[in-house]
């Protein structure tokens, strides 16, 4: 059987390398709560406007914050388009996060995720980040701390991109490992899983962000059957129906599926790609209308450096040119 660590290796050298005109730099302390120290690492280009985009990009298992500095594309498109990066650092051994404590899973309860929110308000108020264009990603057990993120603090997020998660509270519980999540065991209605996710932030009725969720069907640490209870979920939460209203084959690249629910949750199904599934950081740009492209729900402004100097333009978005299908026939959009 192959191990965890192999898995997570494995992970490591398939998302990249980066090269970044910087080096990764640290707040030590002082930025707020931050009841289980997780690290606080950040990239900070130069030439930023005076309200840049932040992202929150989240590390997996037995990785670090210099590792997904160093191996994903984040931080070498910040010196193009101009956003500051935070990396957060899981505190234990293991290097994996607290996506299972009511703490955790609480808004203002505490858990790293009480630490990560305390980094994004930091960033907001220190840096002149504008609070209308923060964002979270994350690799495995960095994408199942973005789900955290985005159900305990949907107050600081606009859009998040999940690699290869499980659905929210779906590890909750007093071990840090949860079998029966990681194997596809856990399956509810949406109503069921959306309701975990609303209990998190008791009586918050703001806007929460929009999901992009990423899964390969050969998953075999994190299984694929929580690709769909994901979408059950963050569907639910979101407001729109759990059927596809596109789908487009072979997008971004051949042999991924890519579904959409309503604009705001979107979806892409990777055939025969195992738990090493490569980050398409460019396609999350779009979805976070940093760079245009993106689907109709998505707007903003984009910021890019060119030997004339620093453009920042409002992005206008536009749909693909995608097949349809629906109880009426198929259409074109």
């Amino acid at each position: 059987m192959v191990s965890l660590k192999t898995v997570f290796a494995t992970l490591a050298t398939v998302i990249g390398a980066n090269a970044a005109a910087g080096s990764l730099q640290q707040v030590a302390s002082g930025f707020g709560t931050n009841p289980n120290n997780v690290g606080f690492y950040y990239y900070k280009p130069s030439g930023l406007p005076a309200k840049p985009a932040l992202i929150v990009a989240i590390h997996y298992c037995t990785g670090s914050a210099q590792a997904y500095f160093s191996g994903s594309q984040y931080a070498n498109l910040a010196d193009t388009y101009k956003y500051i990066v935070i990396y957060p650092d899981a505190p234990r051994s293991g290097k994996c996060f607290d996506v299972n404590t009511s703490q955790t899973l609480s808004h203002n309860g505490g858990g790293d995720s009480q630490g990560i929110a305390s980094m994004v308000t930091y960033a907001i108020n220190t840096w002149g980040v504008d609070a209308g264009r923060v964002f979270v990603t994350g690799s495995s057990s960095g994408a199942m701390m973005t789900n955290v993120m985005a159900g305990s603090y949907p107050n600081l997020f606009q859009a998040a991109s999940i690699h290869s998660g499980v659905p929210f509270a779906c590890f909750a519980g007093s071990s840090a490992w949860s079998s029966a999540c990681a194997n596809g065991q856990i399956t509810k209605t949406g109503q069921q899983w959306g309701d975990l996710v609303r209990a998190a932030y008791p009586g918050y009725s703001g806007p929460r962000p929009r999901m992009m969720l990423w899964h390969g069907t050969a998953d075999t640490t994190l299984y694929y059957a929580n690709f769909q209870q994901e979408i059950l979920e963050w569907t639910n939460v979101l407001g729109v129906s759990s059927t596809p209203t596109t789908t487009t084959q072979n997008d971004p690249q051949s042999g991924y599926t890519h579904t959409s629910y309503g604009c705001v949750v979107q979806a892409y199904s990777a055939a025969g790609v195992g738990h090493d599934l490569p980050i398409h950081e460019s396609v999350d740009l779009q979805w976070f209308g940093i760079t245009p492209g993106g689907p109709s729900c998505v707007g903003g402004t984009t910021t890019t450096t060119t030997q004339g100097g620093t453009t920042t333009t409002p992005i206008s978005t536009t749909l693909k040119t995608t097949t349809t299908t629906t109880n009426g026939g198929t259409v074109s959009a």
